[in-house]
């Protein structure tokens, strides 16, 4: 199989073996899911969703988070883990929203990944679950899965990005990376993938070497 065959035959059977990928992370505005984004490096989503609820009743908006010490903001992510660098970012993220992009939210990734703390992961993350626009979430899943899936032999990033969007379908490039966490916690792990039971075992590159090599 070709790299293209291999990464539309992934697209099929993920969204078959999970039908209602969403992004795990709780938010009801762009703003919410841009520092919600930002407080999950290093950290679990579920962590996250349980600290963001009064961080955001306290700082319902760009402007007001752009108000605020960081000092007082740290006091609500503290257990999100870099939660004084995290807090410096998103005080400063808030100001560049207000001063230079009236407060809301950009919906591209040059504009995005201006912004302190912002990379292009949160970037493509937004345009994507925001905006509906086609988004290639490189997380630490997506690297695992695609290189073992033998879709590339990169370990940028930026590259892999590029890789991926050339092999994915751009209206299924976001719920493919949304679904690639969800096997990567469940199926792929980083450790001890379950090869026999993958629904992308018969041409998965890595998966078919592993059962070939068992048998």
């Amino acid at each position: 199989m070709t790299k293209k065959e291999i990464a539309l035959s992934a697209v099929e059977a993920l969204k078959n073996e999970y039908p209602d990928a969403k992004c795990s992370l709780d938010y009801q505005t762009p703003l919410q899911l841009l520092i919600a984004t930002r407080l999950s490096a290093q950290c679990t989503d579920a962590r996250v969703n349980l600290v963001t609820p009064a961080l955001f009743e306290r700082f319902p908006s760009a402007g007001s988070l752009a108000e605020a010490e960081p000092s007082e903001v740290a006091e609500y992510i503290k257990s999100c883990g870099l939660y004084k660098t995290k807090s410096k970012d998103l005080v400063a993220m808030a100001k560049m929203l207000v001063s230079e992009f009236g407060g809301g939210v950009p919906d591209n990734i040059d504009n995005l990944t201006k912004l302190p703390g912002i990379g292009r992961k949160t970037a493509n993350l937004i345009c994507g679950d925001v905006y509906g626009k086609p988004a290639v979430v490189v997380d630490t899943h997506c690297i695992r899965i695609t290189t073992r899936l033998g879709l590339h032999k990169e370990t940028d990033q930026r590259k892999i990005e590029n890789a991926l969007r050339k092999l994915l379908p751009p209206d299924e490039s976001n719920d493919f990376c949304h679904r690639l966490v969800l096997h990567g916690r469940a199926v792929c792990t980083a450790r001890s993938p379950k090869c026999e039971s993958c629904c992308m075992k018969s041409f998965c590159r890595t998966g078919v070497k592993e059962l070939k090599d068992e048998s």
